[in-house]
């Protein structure tokens, strides 16, 4: 045998994924991500509160912006339950916590984890979706949702002084470029799903009209509990025209 080779034991060929994926280790690896992730809200929500009267804002419109903040995640985490149902049979609960729910994207790791099984010569979910490919899998995810938090480390105080820089030369073009950035960001999401059928144009239109309707009637009721919940309405009712749309 070659001094450099590995000796793979007659379990590695194993496709119970489960007994991996479930392992006490990866439990307690995401759980210790959920504690990390539990610490940094509790500081943040803190630190809020002591900088509010400084700058003048007062405990009503910060309670307030906390309860936007929990309305608009309403959204975006059922999409994230819903593809981390479809992927529990994959990767296990620990694994999709961490990797789906918390870091990255749902589509950007299952393409991390599908090219990873490729370079192995398997498929993800195939026959030949032994423990060795889930674990190069596994290891391919976690690596791209490393880059994106390297990135972001590395990138923010770059973005952060260029910032500053355009707001002493210009500020209204600074107050500007976040909008037209956001704008633009949604409006791109948004447009990349309305040619691929008839339901999604119909859930688009919905939403966008539930959402358009109820800032006006929270404008012209001075209503602005109905801001906050805005999104949530335009979620549930264009959910549940697109099942109807889609049943029908």
């Amino acid at each position: 045998m070659h001094p450099l080779s590995i000796h793979v034991p007659a379990a590695a060929g194993s496709t119970d994924i489960m007994a991996v994926a479930n392992s006490p280790l990866v439990w307690a690896c995401a759980l210790g991500v959920f504690a990390v992730i539990f610490v940094q809200t509790f500081i943040y929500i803190k630190a809020a509160r002591r900088t509010a009267p400084e700058i003048g804002m007062p405990a009503k419109e910060l309670s307030g912006a906390f309860r936007a903040g929990a309305v608009a995640s309403i959204g975006p985490s059922l999409a994230v339950v819903l593809v981390a149902i479809a992927l529990l049979a994959l990767f296990g609960t620990p694994a999709v916590l961490v990797r789906i729910g918390l870091i990255g994207s749902a589509a950007t790791e299952t393409a991390s984890a599908g090219i990873a099984a490729t370079s192995m010569g398997a498929t993800l979910g195939g026959h030949d979706y032994t423990q060795q490919v889930f674990a190069v899998a596994f290891m391919a995810m976690s690596l791209s949702g490393g880059m994106w938090m390297l990135a972001t480390l590395l990138l923010t105080p770059i973005l952060k002084r260029g910032g500053k820089r355009l707001a002493q030369v210009s500020p209204a073009a600074m107050a500007i470029i976040p909008c037209a950035a956001l704008l633009g960001a949604f409006s791109m999401l948004a447009i990349a799903e309305m040619p691929k059928s008839w339901v999604h144009l119909i859930t688009l239109l919905v939403s966008a009209a539930v959402m358009t309707g109820c800032l006006l009637l929270a404008k012209k009721l001075h209503a602005s509990w109905l801001k906050e919940w805005a999104l949530g309405f335009a979620i549930i009712v264009a959910l549940a025209v697109a099942f109807v749309a889609h049943t029908s």
